[in-house]
């Protein structure tokens, strides 16, 4: 903790953020798997603004209540011993190993829910309503479920007694690894495959994203891909091929999703007759069955 104390959490994960975000959006450039379309402008501005929002919410947040964030929770537990990690005279490596583990588990958790719970869907929504994959999707959540998943992050650290120092390393792995598996980028089969053995990759998760229902309900992981193979919800490649398959939800394949005023109404907007709950939303009509 004394390296963190020096540094500081919020510079820590703020150049981590910036260095990955740029990285990914020069390798865009260079080695792109999609065209990105002629919404790319509209897009990035929507995006960056939401994600700007986000930050802003979760600062709120932290300034209201303490601890009302993962790292401050973290180091508020340790000082109390409260938690599973703080009642076991463990090594230090194993009990960030198995924090961090255990934190993307909660992770994946959450993201199923997401998908099967009508009210959290409405939320998630915004972020799949997005009409292409590229970085800056990696940071499109409604603010209202950014502050949820914080909360839910909260209590899994409290739980577990997970150290400041495990949250730190692995909500930098979860930013980074979410910018880089939203990237637009080809990696190429051979190592695609070395990589996602792993970690999700972009062809991994891309297919998550896809117009398709029995699709997008599956690749729910983030970090790592053990997961979705573990839980039966991995989708190796999409029927349509990566070049060719349709991005986004069916019934807002529009100019919609770029906007920012839309993206923000929208868990709050009445859905279509036919885009109800978690059971039938928006793809029941291609569920390819």
């Amino acid at each position: 903790m004394d390296i963190l104390n020096a540094i500081g959490e919020a510079p820590l994960r703020l150049g981590a953020f910036i260095g990955i975000f740029v990285l990914m959006a020069l390798l865009e450039l260079a080695i792109p798997r999609r065209e990105t379309g002629a919404r790319k402008k509209n897009r990035w501005f929507t995006n960056l603004m939401i994600g700007g929002i986000d930050s802003l919410v979760l600062r709120a947040m932290a300034m209201l209540a303490v601890p009302i964030a993962a790292v401050a929770a973290a180091a508020w537990a340790q000082t109390r011993g409260w938690g599973v990690l703080n009642w076991l005279d463990w090594p230090d490596w194993l009990e960030v190993a198995i924090a961090i583990i255990v934190l993307d588990l909660a992770i994946y958790g959450q993201h199923v829910a997401s998908h099967k719970i009508p009210l959290l869907w409405r939320l998630h929504k915004v972020h799949h309503t997005d009409v292409e994959f590229d970085v800056t999707t990696a940071i499109r959540f409604h603010p209202v479920e950014i502050a949820l998943s914080m909360l839910w992050k909260i209590a899994i650290v409290l739980f577990i007694g997970a150290p400041p120092w495990a949250v730190v390393l692995f909500e930098v792995a979860l930013n980074g690894c979410a910018m880089f598996n939203h990237a637009n980028i080809t990696l190429g089969p051979r190592l695609d495959r070395a990589v996602r053995a792993f970690i999700v990759t972009p062809d991994m998760h891309r297919v998550h994203h896809s117009i398709y229902r029995f699709e997008h309900d599956t690749n729910y992981g983030f970090n790592l891909s053990l997961w979705d193979r573990l839980f039966g919800t991995y989708t190796d490649q999409p029927r349509d091929g990566h070049r060719e398959m349709t991005i986004g939800q069916s019934d807002h394949l529009n100019d919609n999703p770029t906007h920012l005023g839309w993206s923000l109404r929208l868990p709050f907007t009445k859905p279509r007759p036919d885009a109800g709950g978690s059971g039938t939303r928006d793809q029941k009509n291609l569920s390819g069955k």
